[in-house]
């Protein structure tokens, strides 16, 4: 198997050879960030009616962690069109960063849809690098299909850390690997370079979970899903939650 992966690797380059070919003449990266607010526009609206309950059971726990102005502080990591919003309790002020700016009016839709919310701000910057965010300034973190996609999981769960207040909580939902040794992985490793360019930068084989385990949280909650579409390279899912 690990003899064939590098064979079937080349064979998909050969038969994806243009899109690469604009990637390394720089060409593909601009075009991406234009489409790819509307393919996620499609696959977080699908994606949402698979895990309606799950999301609503995960991000009810929001309501409790009022913070000292007597609202949630919330920041949505990786915003993309706001397809989270109808799960967070009223009173939520909503502060949403993307490195895309393309996503904003998806933005501005989604909000004008979820009245129940305050809409702070959109800061486009990389998630490791939040510089814009004051340390201890949010009580909550939310993250869904993010951190497979950063150049640093481990620089994004320390700006996490940094802006989150003591106590506050990081929500989390993200693809990981399929198990090593099994024909999905084989599948994975096979078509992740040429995923990474149709899919803004995103990774099948992250192991996100470890990120997570090392990143000093003071609790950690997490359980395990099956992948949502059988269709796509995309594998099993980790959600739930982590303290600061």
């Amino acid at each position: 198997m690990d003899i064939l992966v590098p064979l079937l690797q080349l064979l998909v380059l050969l038969l994806t050879l243009p899109l690469h070919l604009m990637a390394l003449l720089g060409c593909w990266q601009p075009l991406c960030k234009s489409y790819f607010p509307y393919l996620m526009a499609v696959l977080t609206s699908k994606s949402n009616r698979k895990m309606e309950s799950k999301k609503r059971e995960l991000f009810s726990q929001i309501k409790g962690l009022t913070g000292a102005s007597g609202k949630v502080d919330l920041l949505e990591l990786g915003c993309g069109t706001g397809a989270n919003f109808q799960f967070y309790p009223p009173g939520c002020r909503v502060t949403c960063l993307d490195p895309n700016p393309h996503f904003e009016k998806f933005l501005t839709k989604s909000m004008a849809e979820n009245r129940h919310l305050q809409y702070e701000r959109f800061v486009v910057a990389p998630g490791e690098d939040m510089r814009e965010l004051a340390d201890g300034s949010m009580d909550v973190v939310v993250c869904t299909l993010v951190l497979c996609s950063v150049q640093s999981p481990r620089k994004v769960l320390q700006e996490v850390q940094r802006v989150l207040r003591p106590g506050g909580v990081l929500f989390f939902w993200e693809h990981v690997t399929e198990p090593h040794g099994s024909w999905a992985f084989m599948w994975q490793q096979v078509l992740e370079p040429t995923w990474k360019h149709i899919g803004d930068g995103c990774c099948l084989t992250r192991e996100t979970w470890k990120d997570l385990e090392n990143a000093q949280f003071s609790k950690i909650q997490m359980e395990r899903h099956p992948p949502l579409f059988k269709w796509l390279p995309v594998g099993p899912h980790i959600m739930g939650k982590a303290v600061k």
